[in-house]
């Protein structure tokens, strides 16, 4: 299927590793010029790919990265608000701390909304735009005191992309959310990662825990960061034209309500 996509200009955000990089690469292929923004590139493919080091979660980070961006292409039709991480809690609210609610905010939320606010000058003037945040489902689903500050982040992302889709689609520019469950990513299976954490605090191991979570999806399995990245493209993309405020939900059935 043509998505209808080439010479379109993209800004993917995290996009050295994992979701960020199959997003990245996906759009590529799809005839897309990428300006990736990461803290680190590691075998990242830069055909048609403009990797720009940049750490997003300081305040001038994502200006510095819409700069860049606008000053090799001139514009930007398509931002992908990827960039984000957890760090799994295994004391409780007691030991979440201000500055981990802080930390976790400006990483998963505040690097979201300021890159949005640096794109939108040159698409409010071009009334055309496309906004995809990577949410997750820890933003609605069985809120967890494991990770409960990405999902207190993650709630304001989603909240954020619902109103400002509202305020913007009558200017032609749409946003959208993408909510993946647990992803086979170092997020979720690295060495520090959710299944290992939580398997060494209570003694079952990384592996049970994996095993756990991929039980509890209809399909059996995690989902691969290139399923995430399909959507992700599709929702960037014309076909999707209609398409604004909706949360697309992709967890292998780990979500029972409908």
């Amino acid at each position: 299927m043509d998505l209808e996509l080439t010479d379109r200009v993209a800004i993917v955000t995290g996009a050295g590793k994992g979701i960020g990089l199959a997003v990245a690469e996906t759009l590529r292929e799809e005839g897309v010029q990428v300006v990736a923004g990461s803290r680190s590139f590691d075998g990242v493919d830069r055909d048609g790919v403009l990797p720009v080091e940049v750490d997003l979660a300081a305040p001038d980070g994502p200006g510095r990265l819409v700069d860049a961006a606008l000053e090799a292409h001139g514009r930007v039709d398509i931002l992908v608000n990827n960039v984000g991480g957890v760090q799994p809690r295994t004391e409780g609210f007691d030991g979440v701390g201000d500055e981990d609610f802080e930390r976790s905010l400006q990483l998963n939320f505040f690097s979201a909304m300021r890159t949005t606010r640096a794109v939108l000058a040159d698409m409010k003037e071009r009334g055309d735009g496309v906004i995809v945040n990577v949410n997750s489902v820890n933003s609605f689903f069985q809120p967890d005191s494991g990770v409960i500050d990405y999902g207190v982040a993650k709630a304001a992302q989603l909240n954020f992309a619902g109103a400002l889709s509202q305020e913007l689609g009558p200017l032609g520019i749409r946003v959208t959310s993408v909510a993946p469950g647990p992803v086979a990513t170092d997020l979720w299976l690295g060495d520090h990662g959710v299944a290992a954490t939580f398997g060494d605090a209570s003694g079952a191991g990384a592996d049970a825990v994996r095993a756990q979570a991929a039980a509890a999806m209809a399909t059996g399995r995690f989902t691969t960061p290139r399923e995430v990245a399909a959507i992700v493209a599709f929702l960037a993309s014309p076909l999707a034209g209609n398409v604004t405020g909706a949360n697309w939900v992709i967890d292998g059935g780990l979500v029972k309500s409908i």
